[in-house]
């Protein structure tokens, strides 16, 4: 395909409809850096979901976000077709589409912008002038070479696979804050559990195997354990911090996203289940134990050369089911002993 035509060429808007997951979100930011550097004096501007804008929070490859409130102001209908007025005030040249559905390439066509890239999905094709060929390659390889399959589709050149997470002097003290106020001393190694996955129960470590891990990883090493999690995850941390023998503080609940972020920086170890967090730990490159279940690791697997895979070969992995429906052996088969082995490698190394 011939490179994207710029009515100006010195400096282009471009709006990227942003992934709608924090994972996704955080795997698309190799795509947001390329853009920018293609496109130096280019404004780039973000249109994301409320969940996850913290991803792109203080990103200097970002000029604006702009937040998509499907739930509200932009639900189905009138709200849709108000967000494409919006866009229209703006007078993007390109648009850049992360997701595949349908919905995010008819936005960009009646907020009329005049150049829509996007894969050639979900009968997209009459909607996107800029359609790119999604081919079996891409499709079974890894979530960012996925999304910059994009880039490379209309001959824009990428620039790496890291991952971009930015934060700011002050979110990195108001993490310390919380250290202090929590009688963390922020000076001894700390490790990080995540023991939730919003919404998708088979990819759940078992909370007594968290629990177990927890108690000898604190007993052998002298660690404080933080326990992340959503609010409605409290209770299952709850859980944990109490048949752990209380050496763990549960913060569950207690953080907003970008807090979370800022705390996983600190942990010299963070143990986690398939999850976004899974890929922000990825984005500060810490060593990480992924509990990898029901999920492809060929396609999520954190790209960081210090995550550590736990997966043990079933015949029916991977699945993507939201509950498993039989046995769970994806999980079951991964004890608190490999764990513990694998953290024991990690830091003792």
């Amino acid at each position: 395909m011939k490179p994207i035509k710029l009515k100006n060429n010195n400096n282009p808007k471009i709006l990227i409809r942003a992934a709608n997951w924090i994972g996704d979100a955080i795997m698309t930011t190799p795509v947001i850096r390329a853009l920018k550097k293609n496109y130096p004096d280019s404004h780039v501007s973000i249109l994301a979901k409320p969940w996850v804008v913290p991803v792109f929070d203080n990103n200097p490859y970002i000029d604006k976000i702009i937040l998509f409130d499907d739930k509200k102001t932009h639900k189905k209908g009138f709200g849709f077709l108000r967000l494409a007025k919006d866009l229209r005030k703006y007078k993007f040249d390109i648009s850049i589409l992360m997701p595949n559905s349908f919905s995010s390439a008819l936005i960009t066509f009646f907020a009329g912008i005049p150049q829509r890239v996007g894969f050639n999905t979900d009968t997209r094709t009459l909607l996107l002038n800029k359609c790119v060929k999604l081919n079996p390659q891409l499709k079974q390889g890894h979530l960012i070479n996925y999304y910059l399959g994009i880039l490379k589709g209309v001959n824009l050149k990428t620039y790496g696979q890291d991952l971009d997470l930015f934060m700011t002097i002050n979110e990195k003290k108001n993490a310390q804050k919380i250290l202090k106020n929590h009688q963390i001393n922020i000076k001894k190694p700390i490790i990080g559990i995540n023991p939730g996955a919003t919404g998708i129960t088979s990819k759940r470590w078992f909370p007594k195997r968290y629990a177990e891990t927890a108690e000898k990883l604190a007993k052998i090493y002298n660690v404080k354990i933080i326990i992340f999690g959503s609010s409605k995850e409290k209770e299952l941390g709850d859980y944990i911090a109490e048949k752990s023998g209380n050496v763990c503080v549960n913060l569950a609940g207690k953080t907003n996203l970008r807090q979370a972020f800022s705390l996983i920086e600190k942990c010299c170890l963070f143990i986690t289940n398939d999850s976004g967090l899974m890929h922000a730990a990825a984005g500060f490159n810490i060593n990480q134990i992924a509990l990898i279940g029901p999920t492809n690791h060929i396609a999520t697997a954190p790209l960081s050369s210090n995550t550590h895979l736990i997966q043990v070969p079933v015949m029916c992995s991977p699945c993507k089911k939201l509950i498993c429906p039989i046995d769970h052996k994806c999980m079951t088969k991964i004890t608190s002993n490999m764990v513990i082995e694998k953290a024991r490698i990690i830091l003792e190394k």
